[in-house]
C-alpha cells in the first residue's frame, strides 16, 4: 500500500519534498555555523578569541546574526530598479540551493540522480553570476556596477578552467553521473593521478565563489563593498547565505570529483564502519577549512593578476593536461568504451537477456 502511494503523483510530490527538506535543512544549518567556524578559525590565526559571548562558546552567534538581519530596515535606493534590486539576492540564494539536487550523499542518495548531473551543476554554477550582475546594475551605483562587472569577468575566466578540469575527470569515468564519478574512485582517488587538475580546480573554486584572495568584486578598499554595497537587512543576508552555500557546494564538488565523495579512504575496517555521508561531510569540512585558511593567509590579488592567472596560466595548462589525459587513456586502452551502460541493468549490459 505504501509503495502504491508513492507511485501516485501526490505521493511522488511528497517524497520529493521530503528529500529536498532532508538536504536543505542541514545545509542551511551548515551555512549558519560555517560563518561561526570561519570567525573562530580566523580568530585563531590572528591570536584572538572570536565569538564567545552569545551562548556557550559563542554557539548562538549565528542565530543572533540572523535575528539582527531580519529586524533591520530594508533600504532601497531611490533611483534603483526596485524589481531587479529585490530579485537579485533571491536568485543568488535560490541557485545556490537548487544545485544540491544532484549531489549524492551516499550510493544512490540524491534528490535527483540525473545521468547528466555534472552538466546540471555546471549550468547552475554558470547562472550564479546573473544574480551578482543584476544586483550591481539595479543598484544604480558606480561602485556596485563595477563590482558586478568584475564578478562577471572573473567567473567567465575561471569557468573555462573548471570546465576543462571536469572534462578530464569525465574522460576517466565515462559518465556524467556524479554517483558514477564516485564509484570510479573505488581503487584510487582522482586527486592522485590528476593532482595538478585538483589544484587548478580548488584555486578556480576560490575565484568562482569570490573568496579571498580573489574577492575583487567586494574589494572594500576601492569599491566599498562591491555589488552588495546598497543592500541591507534580509536582502544582504541572502547574498551572504548564497556565498557560503556556494562555498559548501564547491567543497562538496571537490570531494566528489577528486576525493572519492562518500567513499572511505581505505576499504578496510574500521574505516568502512563509518557511514558514507559522514565521510563526505568530513571531506567537505576539511576543504572548507582550507578555504578559510587561505583567507587568513594570503593578501588580495590585483585585478590584472587575477585575469592573467585565469587566461594565461590556468586555461592553457588545463587544456594541455586534458589533451595529455585523453592521449594517455587512448594509448593505454583505459578510456571507458561503454559510457552509456553506466545505468544499464547488469544482465542487459552483459548481453544476457534470457
Amino acid at each position: 500500500m505504501q509503495h502504491f502511494f508513492f507511485n501516485t503523483d501526490l505521493g511522488f510530490t511528497i517524497l520529493t519534498l521530503a528529500q529536498a527538506l532532508a538536504v536543505l535543512v542541514p545545509l542551511l544549518m551548515g551555512v549558519a555555523y560555517l560563518t561561526y567556524g570561519e570567525r573562530k578559525v580566523l580568530a585563531a590565526i590572528q591570536i584572538r578569541k572570536g565569538p564567545n559571548v552569545t551562548g556557550p562558546f559563542g554557539l548562538m552567534q549565528p542565530f543572533a546574526d540572523a535575528i539582527k538581519m531580519l529586524t533591520k530596515e530594508t533600504v532601497i535606493p531611490a533611483d534603483a530598479n526596485r524589481a531587479l534590486f529585490l530579485i537579485a539576492p533571491i536568485l543568488t540564494f535560490a541557485l545556490a540551493m537548487i544545485a544540491w539536487a544532484v549531489i549524492p550523499t551516499n550510493n544512490g542518495w540524491a534528490v535527483a540522480d540525473l545521468n547528466v548531473g555534472t552538466l546540471y551543476l555546471f549550468a547552475i554554477s554558470s547562472l550564479g553570476v546573473y544574480g551578482i550582475l543584476i544586483a550591481g546594475w539595479a543598484s544604480n551605483s558606480k561602485y556596485a556596477f563595477l563590482g558586478g562587472l568584475r564578478s562577471a569577468a572573473q567567473m567567465v575566466s575561471y569557468e573555462v578552467s573548471i570546465g576543462l578540469v571536469i572534462v578530464c575527470v569525465l574522460l576517466c569515468v565515462g559518465s556524467l553521473n556524479l554517483n558514477d564519478v564516485i564509484l570510479a574512485q573505488r581503487h584510487v582517488w582522482f586527486c592522485i593521478p590528476l593532482f595538478p587538475m585538483f589544484v587548478v580546480f580548488f584555486i578556480s573554486a576560490l575565484a568562482e565563489t569570490n573568496r579571498a584572495p580573489f574577492d575583487l568584486p567586494e574589494g572594500e578598499s576601492e569599491l566599498v563593498a562591491g555589488f552588495m554595497v546598497e543592500y541591507s537587512s534580509l536582502s544582504f543576508g541572502l547574498f551572504f547565505l548564497g556565498e557560503y552555500a556556494n562555498m559548501i557546494l564547491m567543497s562538496a564538488l571537490t570531494a566528489i570529483l577528486f576525493l572519492g565523495g562518500w567513499l572511505a579512504p581505505f576499504d578496510i575496517a574500521p574505516f568502512t564502519w563509518i557511514p558514507g555521508p559522514l565521510w563526505l561531510i568530513a571531506k567537505i569540512l576539511c576543504i572548507l577549512f582550507v578555504f578559510i585558511w587561505v583567507r587568513g593567509t594570503f593578501p588580495r590579488y590585483r585585478y590584472d593578476q587575477l585575469m592573467r592567472l585565469g587566461w594565461k596560466v590556468f586555461l592553457p595548462f588545463s587544456l594541455a593536461w586534458m589533451v595529455l589525459t585523453a592521449g594517455f587513456l587512448m594509448a593505454t586502452g583505459l578510456l571507458p568504451q561503454n559510457p552509456g551502460l553506466a545505468h544499464t541493468p547488469p544482465a542487459i549490459a552483459s548481453g544476457d537477456t534470457k
